[in-house]
């Protein structure tokens, strides 16, 4: 993360990530629940989302047909909805002191676009660097599951989030099995950042494992 604001303290932002059903959502609860038990303030948010502007950006991009635009197009509105959240919510908040822990962020644009869409992870990096520097998380979890059991999850939980909202879940197998692989070399090329974890796992003991690499990477414990 770059944010440098003289020597006053920052929070520390963590990110989530996976594809299609992987629990982000339950797991960001949790963890939320786990930070306020311990003191810390914290806040939670989305994308594409999580500010006034990209939040109306949002209905772009997961609503509506499967070929509804580019793959250049999205990642085009994925980094303008990120911007807006960057400056408005993510970057006040650190500076602030308090942690940001989101669901998603600039590595779904780069398994999303650029591994499932094929745009390839070179465009995403540079669109990265282009918008937001070298802006990026403390620290990033990817919830990894079989694209079958994910896309089935997802499904199940339609009713709740709204089945508006289903514009990536109706794309082919083949695109989240890329998506998949995405996630995954993304963890590889970034050990220090990124933490893969066995979503198939119950809730209570995908949480376990968050809290504990927290722990080992940020020193801070969360019981």
């Amino acid at each position: 993360m770059s944010l440098q604001r003289g020597s006053k303290p920052l929070g520390n932002f963590i990110t989530l990530e996976g594809g299609e059903g992987a629990g982000k959502t339950t797991q960001i609860k949790l963890l939320a629940d786990g930070l306020k038990t311990a003191g810390i303030d914290t806040v939670t948010t989305r994308e594409p989302g999580g500010a006034p502007a990209a939040e109306v950006i949002r209905s772009l991009l997961v609503e509506g047909d499967v070929e509804r635009w580019q793959p250049m197009t999205e990642a085009l509105l994925n980094y303008a909805a990120r911007l807006e959240h960057v400056r408005e919510t993510i970057e006040p908040a650190l500076t602030d002191g308090r942690w940001v822990i989101s669901d998603r962020f600039s590595d779904s644009t780069v398994a999303y676009q650029g591994f499932g869409h094929d745009l390839g992870r070179a465009k995403i990096e540079r669109l990265h660097e282009l918008v937001l520097g070298s802006f990026e998380p403390d620290l990033t979890f990817v919830l990894d599951l079989p694209v079958d059991e994910g896309l089935a999850r997802a499904e199940n939980r339609d009713g709740e989030k709204g089945a508006k909202e289903d514009r990536y879940e109706r794309m082919s197998q083949d695109f989240h099995q890329r998506l998949r692989d995405g996630f995954l070399d993304i963890a590889r090329r970034n050990p220090e950042r990124c933490a893969v974890i066995d979503a198939t796992q119950s809730p209570d003991d995908v949480q376990k494992e968050i809290r504990s690499l927290i722990n080992n990477r940020l020193g801070v414990s969360l019981t």
